[in-house]
């Protein structure tokens, strides 16, 4: 499985997910992979382009805002979108949600098809799909 980390989310976190699950996975930042002043639509559609990523994000605007959900649902990438209160949690509150997340992550980026968004809670151990 590959995992994108977008700038809502540090870097660091990205790498330190890198470190404890390759090579079996692959986890990079999105200043990796491209500019810091790259737009959503722009990393969404090149990312896509790459093959099947599942992009880890706190930025809910992909979500709901008309050009980047489009481009997100034509896609071939999977959205895990922390929920608002995971947004403001502390780094560390994120790390473990994620980690506590993956082997389900691992189950949705087998099965479902791209363009799929999900929310990541703050405290169940089930994504929910946002429609």
């Amino acid at each position: 499985m590959r995992v994108f980390f977008d700038h809502n989310l540090p870097p660091a976190l990205a790498r330190a997910m890198n470190e404890l699950f390759q090579p079996e996975h692959e986890a990079r930042a999105l200043r990796e992979k491209f500019p810091a002043n790259v737009s959503d639509v722009e990393w969404i559609t090149e990312l896509s382009r790459d093959g099947r990523w599942v992009v880890i994000s706190g930025d809910r605007r992909i979500t709901r805002n008309r050009a980047e959900q489009a481009a997100f649902r034509n896609s071939r990438l999977i959205g895990m979108f922390l929920a608002p209160a995971l947004c403001r949690a502390p780094v560390a509150k994120q790390a473990e949600r994620i980690l506590a997340l993956w082997p389900s992550i691992e189950i949705l980026a087998n099965t479902v098809a791209g363009g799929a968004m999900f929310e990541m809670p703050m405290t169940s151990t089930r994504p929910r799909q946002i429609r």
